[in-house]
């Protein structure tokens, strides 16, 4: 009878997008022993732009973990090591498993997953083990250390959801009593404990580790904040910035605005300025497309794109980030509406994928949500052009009758990349988008 060979696949951190070289593991969804299938999510890393959940592209158990969260590692690193489930758990004092293999250890290269988004190449490798022991089920992989002097203390099966549910509710596994197969311990035997006890939430995870002095507090700078820096450095020192600003009375934007959230079509929407200022974005460029263009250094030419993919600024807990609704340009008021809270709700969780921030054309950002007047934007790097919507307030304003009455006001501040943009154009289009933001109807004009 053929007997199957036993082994290990290492699982290396993969280039999730925009040739990222590094990443921040932020929380592991696995510890040493939990049993995983193919595409359940491992690990969640912080790459310079967002915080990305990795599924594994093996199943097994999970024998070692190579990292530490809060440990920044480059692509192709392993991360962990997922085992047969024919065989035990790792033996602590033996060599890691990403340490380079003997040739006797070393097997064929494992058939990559299609259905999974990117990992990082790695070889099939023999765990080494002091001695031969029987084939483990899978409820005894964890209660057995080879070669250990005295059993370890049995350790609780559960698949990565469940465990991470545990987490969430504070639950501690190994109070749990499992009705699972195999003694796993199920979703429904964490749900019943924690409503047995009735459990608090987790606590949120914990900030970046910091140092603190008598008279400093000093914080790491990584992840998003080490991108958004810079990105914006390389921004303000290649293309040369003008910045502009116009004042306007847009009180018909914001009539327009209490309309639509009254209106039937727009009820499941958040209706906002800052949808109007979109529109108002896309429709300008239809007359100076020019905004919606990028200075390609390395062919010496200027690309001009034919959709708008519209990069709406977030602040997150974790920094800045500029994920873009692409083709926004296309899109009715109420789907571009639906594509701002969205985009808003994901940046807010921390899941903005890196793909979401790649291949943004135009950039608007709304620093009145804050109480700022205007600012001076900084140009997101590869984009002509990003406008700064002030804050709304009713402030005196002169009518056309030279009448001083109260109104709603706003200022609006374009910076473009002047090797892309004339003075002219900039200038035309701001007064396109101030224009549609003072009447809305304008816009049957464009």
């Amino acid at each position: 009878m053929t007997m199957k060979t036993a082994s290990a696949h290492t699982f290396s951190l993969p280039d999730v997008g925009e040739g990222l070289t590094e990443a921040e593991i932020v929380t592991w969804r696995v510890a040493a022993g939990d049993v995983v299938a193919i595409n359940d999510v491992v690990v969640e890393i912080e790459t310079a732009k967002s915080v990305v959940e990795l599924p594994s592209p093996y199943a097994g158990f999970v024998q070692t973990l190579h990292v530490a969260e809060g440990e920044t590692v480059e692509v192709g690193r392993p991360l962990l090591t997922i085992a047969d489930e024919s065989l035990p758990p790792a033996d602590e004092s033996l060599p890691p498993a990403d340490e380079s293999p003997s040739p006797a250890d070393e097997s064929p290269e494992p058939a990559r997953q299609p259905m999974l988004v990117g990992y990082g190449p790695g070889a099939e490798q023999l765990v080494r083990r002091r001695r031969a022991v029987p084939t483990p089920s899978v409820a005894s992989v964890d209660t057995e250390k080879v070669a250990a002097p005295a059993p370890a203390p049995a350790r609780t099966l559960a698949k990565p959801p469940v465990r991470k549910l545990a987490k969430d509710l504070g639950v501690d596994l190994s109070e749990v009593i499992a009705t699972g197969t195999g003694t796993i311990v199920t979703r429904a035997d964490v749900e019943a404990h924690a409503a047995n006890r009735r459990s608090p939430q987790a606590a949120e995870p914990a900030p970046a580790p910091v140092t603190t002095s008598d008279d400093e507090t000093r914080t790491p700078i990584k992840g998003v904040r080490k991108w958004t820096a810079e990105a914006m450095v390389r921004s303000a020192f290649t293309a040369p910035h003008v910045t502009e600003w116009v004042t306007v009375d847009v009180s018909r934007t914001v009539e327009l605005v209490a309309t639509l959230r009254a209106s039937r079509a727009f009820r499941d929407v958040k209706v906002s300025p800052t949808l109007i200022a979109a529109k108002a974005i896309c429709l300008a460029m239809r007359r100076t497309p020019e905004l919606n263009s990028r200075w390609d250094d390395d062919a010496q030419e200027i690309v001009l794109k034919k959709s708008v993919n519209l990069g709406i600024a977030a602040a997150t807990q974790r920094g800045l980030v500029v994920p873009n609704i692409v083709g926004a340009d296309s899109l009715p008021l109420v789907e571009l509406a639906a594509a701002i809270g969205d985009l808003a709700s994901t940046a807010r969780d921390g899941r903005t994928q890196p793909a979401q921030m790649a291949g943004g054309t135009f950039t608007l950002t709304n620093i009145g949500v804050f109480g700022i007047d205007a600012g001076t934007p900084i140009l997101n790097p590869g984009e002509a052009g990003i406008l700064a919507l002030g804050s709304i307030e009713r402030r005196p304003w002169v009518d056309e009758d030279d009448r001083v009455v109260p109104r709603w006001v706003t200022t609006l501040a374009l910076s473009f990349d002047h090797r892309v943009v004339d003075g002219e154009q900039g200038s035309r289009f701001l007064a396109d988008v101030a224009g549609i933001l003072h009447d809305p109807a304008v816009a049957l004009t464009f």
